[in-house]
């Protein structure tokens, strides 16, 4: 029997099985979709979601962090070397620019990941200026952590906290213009430390090619390391010891077989463990195992993203803008 000559019912039945088992019915104005892997992501996205584009017309947008204090999103414009808000109330501002002061011969010298410390204060991982910094409530700028053992760091990218204050943070050369070949370059690795409340900087892994972004499992046992590179687009999972050190790496999810836009970024975790990732095409969700459940994809593809307002909106910068989808989940907020 041709195609045509189908039953029309059976031809609408296998139509709607294909809609809810691939995608979500978004609203009409939603700036993009979610494709549907797994059943199990209807208890993380509502099936009536809407993916809002916020603002727009930046150079390429990073590093998001939602500030509970004040009650903003706080987000990097790197190659703008600026940092903007979005308050839900009062829109758009610039709240620094420039970040990077110097002379540099790439455009991406401005900060990446912004993190939020313990007593409330803005962290930055800085590209031109190669450092992890603390902006005091003065506006003072406070060094936390420039060198690896007297050699200077390569670009620091994003950050994460841990319950007992270390801060953990990869650093790729991406704000070097010859990225590991530049004569500026001092270490011949690309790493990932962890930084103590008193200063004490400890490599912890120097194997990963491009580590990225970083996120730590509810309770602390996993640590999540996206690997950016080209060459190899994974997310590593590895064990974090009791002395607060990393096991062996293990692959938690490959893209390399992915051609859409994009490779393994930022990242978070929610409250049950579930991953939210950006990668080839838009914020990939697994579950704590590693299974695929579906995959966020605003119109343009985003670097990374933040937990907002009550901790259930995930706010995605993208590019040159900034979207937000509500959830159903929540993850905790700085």
């Amino acid at each position: 029997m041709k195609p045509s000559t189908y039953p029309k019912s059976l031809l609408i039945a296998a139509l709607l099985f294909f809609t809810s088992s691939n995608s979500l019915a978004q609203d009409s104005a939603s700036a993009g979709t979610v494709v549907k892997m797994d059943a199990a992501l209807d208890a993380l996205v509502p099936t009536n979601y809407r993916i809002e584009k916020l603002a727009g017309g930046f150079a390429f947008t990073e590093g998001p962090v939602w500030h509970s204090g004040p009650g903003h999103l706080m987000f990097s414009d790197l190659r703008s070397n600026a940092i903007h808000i979005w308050d839900p109330e009062d829109g758009l501002s610039t709240f620094i620019q420039p970040v990077f002061e110097g002379e540099s011969e790439t455009t991406s010298v401005g900060s990446n990941g912004l993190n939020i410390d313990p007593q409330g204060r803005l962290l930055l991982c800085e590209h031109g200026n190669r450092r992890i910094s603390r902006r005091e409530r003065d506006g003072s700028i406070t060094v936390l952590a420039d060198n690896y053992q007297g050699r200077r760091l390569n670009s620091p990218n994003d950050s994460a906290y841990k319950s007992d204050g270390w801060l953990y943070f990869t650093d790729p050369p991406y704000g070097l213009a010859g990225l590991e070949d530049d004569p500026a370059r001092e270490l011949d690795f690309n790493g990932i430390y962890r930084l103590s409340p008193d200063g004490e900087l400890e490599l912890l892994e120097s194997n990963q090619t491009r580590p990225n972004g970083i996120a730590f499992s509810p309770d602390e046992r996993t640590l999540y390391v996206a690997n950016s590179d080209a060459e190899n687009k994974v997310w590593m999972a590895y064990d974090v010891l009791d002395d607060g050190t990393m096991g062996e790496g293990r692959g938690f999810y490959d893209v390399n077989d992915q051609n859409e836009t994009g490779a393994a970024d930022g990242m978070k975790v929610d409250v049950n463990g579930n991953v939210f990732a950006t990668g080839p095409g838009g914020v990939w969700i697994f579950d704590p195992s590693g299974k695929h459940l579906g995959t966020i994809k605003p119109d343009e593809v985003p670097a990374n993203v933040a937990w907002g307002d009550d901790g259930s909106t995930l706010y995605m910068t993208a590019r040159t803008g900034l979207y937000k989808i509500e959830l159903s989940t929540r993850g905790k907020i700085p």
